[in-house]
């Protein structure tokens, strides 16, 4: 079957300057495979090249078969290639001191007489408050600027959306703190019984360089010519309607839409007349699923990787994937 306009292969080489790629889809369409499987894509040509996990639930050092948690390790047997799953609980805790500090001056400001771990404890209670620590650490990757290519194996799709709308919600809520940090401070100024101006206000401080951050991070996720999402669907109803329903949502924010990569195709050729009729059955289904995807997303449709006959884990199968998805098996 042929439905692939543009090749993952032929849209790289017409963005060289291709340098943040995102995979993402619904849960268990393979997200860290594809990711892996285009690191080494990139670190062949090459590359400096950084895979990286924002999703909480990793399974990279699975995938790699070899520890990366932590630290940007070196992957065994790729060149130019080094991975890293990010450790989340080490970025709450950091966040957890520096909101403490924040809320304590703050307190301290307004004169009001009560400690500040109460408030902390119910910020960072927040569900969300774990994915805004993976966006905090996948900005700090991208601002270090230290590889020419950064791949990044993205949380369930619903997730990655509020990861990568964060910029614009981060900079509106700066921009409403600012004016009631404004606000309260002229008040403070004129109640004042001493008419010198307030010190420097580190919170301001804060907020003002935390917008120029937001608005900075905003400026790569939105660039066509740097950033490119990928979504990994598998020949079915469920992975298929996700993906029509995000990619609207993510042109929504401006985020750049790279294509679709196909996951666990049965390769025909594999399937004989003698083949159990749940075989027959499953690559009937996906003859059907495969058409809507040629249908949905027209032209979009960047690479189709074969359901292989053993599971993709270690370095030799991720290498068959990347040859799959690069149009080179």
């Amino acid at each position: 079957m042929t439905l692939i306009d543009i090749s993952m292969q032929q849209f790289l080489a017409a963005n060289p300057n291709l340098k943040f790629t995102f995979f993402g889809g619904k849960g268990g369409v393979g997200k860290t495979v594809m990711a892996g499987a285009a690191a080494i894509g990139f670190a062949r040509q090459g590359k400096k090249t950084l895979l990286a996990s924002t999703n909480p639930v990793h399974s990279l050092s699975g995938l790699l078969d070899q520890n990366v948690f932590g630290k940007e390790t070196p992957v065994t047997g790729v060149p130019n290639l080094r991975a890293y799953e990010i450790d989340t609980r080490e970025t709450i805790e950091r966040s957890k001191v520096e909101i403490k500090q924040k809320i304590d001056y703050f307190l301290k400001f307004a004169e009001i007489r009560t400690k500040a771990d109460a408030f902390v404890e119910s910020a960072t209670m927040n569900p969300a408050f774990e994915e805004s620590a993976m966006f905090e650490n996948m900005i700090d990757l991208m601002f270090k600027n230290e590889y020419e290519v950064y791949v990044f194996d993205t949380a369930p799709t619903a997730n990655a959306r509020r990861l990568l709308g964060m910029s614009s919600v981060y900079s509106m809520w700066v921009n409403k703190m600012m004016e009631s940090r404004k606000e309260a401070q002229s008040l403070r100024e004129l109640l004042s019984y001493s008419k010198k101006k307030e010190e420097k206000d580190p919170l301001m401080d804060y907020l003002l360089n935390f917008r120029e951050r937001m608005y900075q991070a905003k400026e790569l996720l939105t660039d066509p010519d740097k950033t490119a999402f990928f979504f990994v669907t598998l020949p079915e109803a469920l992975p298929i309607a996700v993906i029509r329903r995000f990619i609207n949502w993510f042109d929504e924010f401006g985020i750049p839409v790279g294509g679709v990569v196909v996951n666990m195709l049965i390769d025909k050729a594999n399937v004989a007349e003698d083949s159990v009729e749940f075989v027959k059955n499953r690559v009937q289904m996906q003859d059907d699923y495969m058409k809507e995807i040629e249908e949905t997303f027209n032209g979009m449709v960047r690479g189709i990787v074969p359901l292989f006959d053993t599971e993709v884990r270690g370095i030799e199968m991720l290498s068959r994937t990347t040859d799959a998805m690069f149009g080179q098996g």
